[in-house]
């Protein structure tokens, strides 16, 4: 190839993996890019760096159809498929990971929490509501004490006339300081886990933002105090019976976390690539430099990869077949990736990879969030390992 051309190849499809897409998933994926373009772009990094959550986009967002996307019409659902859905948040996370973490708590946790374990008035009350952000939810199960074992949690549900008080500490809350309605686990007097609509205004519910954080510095988590916070019977989620429904909740949001990744590993890659197709070093650009081509072309692979994988996990969650094991599998996987292209993006800018006008810092920062986040990378191997071996690695020992 003559000096300075370039392959008529797509390089940020090297893989060709668009061939698996339907004209429809494509159609999702062009319009949130555009919407990402046109309204976060231009103020993701600021609001990073001053650890302020951006509003303006949302009614945008609400606009799109991805918020629940998958649920039915009359829920303020899509239908699309699982494909569409995943291609959407990873374009939303292109733009913001911050941005993105708060789609994972309103969509994939908290509407999620309602649609598959609540009652016909809950869903039609919140969920059309939430889909265009016209409500905002969170899900409050992680505690002070009980972060990969929820199993643990200390919160308590006691049994009144007309309803149950809530006594306990959350923690690690996204979107709880300005959500409408928190989605809060809590252990009933028969040691069962449930879960229940707990309003803002409800009295005995605080919830504060946690500051000073290196990672997702956009979005707010807070630490929820529940003091003799009283909910009504109507408010109890009535499908949500022992730590298995709470559990299954989970599978939903680390499907979205998985696409999360790949969004985010995408846009690293590519800034990397367009700047070292623009930087001179000693004559020449440095993308031919066979050191930084080394690195291109091990994120070029790793893309590849990725996204052949998220699209089987999408067209086996169609299928109803995407199960714990094999979401923990795709996660862990995606994030670790993520992890390593975002890292080798940086490296390959040199010191202005650690600019936020170039993004990959602030990339590689939420990653490390969502790294941690939805079960821990360690926690989530050992669900594949259990899936395995059929041991249980992370069971309680004996004293």
């Amino acid at each position: 190839m003559e000096k300075g051309r370039h392959s008529s190849r797509d390089p940020a499809d090297f893989a060709k993996t668009d061939r698996l897409l339907s004209a429809e998933e494509l159609a999702v994926r062009a319009r949130v890019r555009a919407f990402v373009e046109e309204e976060v772009l231009p103020v993701a990094a600021d609001h990073w760096d001053r650890g302020e959550f951006p509003f303006g986009p949302l009614k945008g967002l609400g606009e799109l159809g991805i918020m629940g996307g998958t649920y039915e019409r009359r829920y303020g659902g899509s239908e699309m498929n699982n494909v569409a859905y995943g291609l959407g948040v990873a374009e939303l996370a292109r733009g913001s990971g911050s941005l993105s973490t708060f789609l994972h708590v309103q969509s994939g946790l908290a509407m999620a929490a309602i649609h598959e374990l609540g009652s016909e008035e809950q869903k039609e009350r919140w969920l059309p509501a939430m889909a265009r952000c016209e409500r905002i939810g969170c899900f409050a199960l992680t505690e002070p004490e009980a972060g990969s074992d929820p199993a643990s949690m200390r919160t308590t549900a006691t049994r009144t006339p007309g309803g149950y008080v809530l006594e306990g500490e959350k923690r690690w809350i996204g979107n709880a300081s300005f959500a409408d309605v928190a989605v809060v686990w809590a252990k009933g007097e028969d040691g069962r886990v449930r879960g229940f609509l707990v309003q803002k205004e409800t009295g005995g519910f605080e919830a504060r933002v946690i500051p000073r954080k290196g990672s997702q510095r956009a979005v707010w988590q807070a630490h929820i105090r529940l003091r003799r916070c009283f909910v009504p019977e109507e408010n109890r989620l009535p499908l949500a019976e022992g730590l298995g429904s709470t559990l299954s909740i989970l599978t939903h949001s680390r499907y979205g976390v998985g696409w999360d990744g790949l969004g985010q590993a995408a846009d690293c890659y590519e800034r990397a690539l367009s700047y070292a197709r623009d930087r001179e070093q000693f004559g020449s650009p440095i993308a031919a430099f066979q050191l930084v081509q080394n690195r291109l072309a091990r994120m070029a692979a790793d893309l590849a990869q990725l996204r052949l994988l998220a699209v089987h996990m999408g067209r086996l969650k169609d299928a109803g077949e995407l199960d714990p094991p094999l979401v923990s599998m795709f996660k862990m996987s995606s994030l670790s990736r993520a992890r390593r292209i975002a890292a080798l993006a940086r490296e390959t800018l040199g010191g202005n990879g650690i600019l936020l006008d170039h993004r990959i810092m602030e990339h590689m920062a939420d990653i490390e969030g969502a790294y941690t986040y939805e079960g821990t990378d360690d926690i989530n191997a050992l669900i594949v390992g259990q899936a395995i071996t059929g041991h249980r690695a992370f069971a309680p020992r004996p004293s």
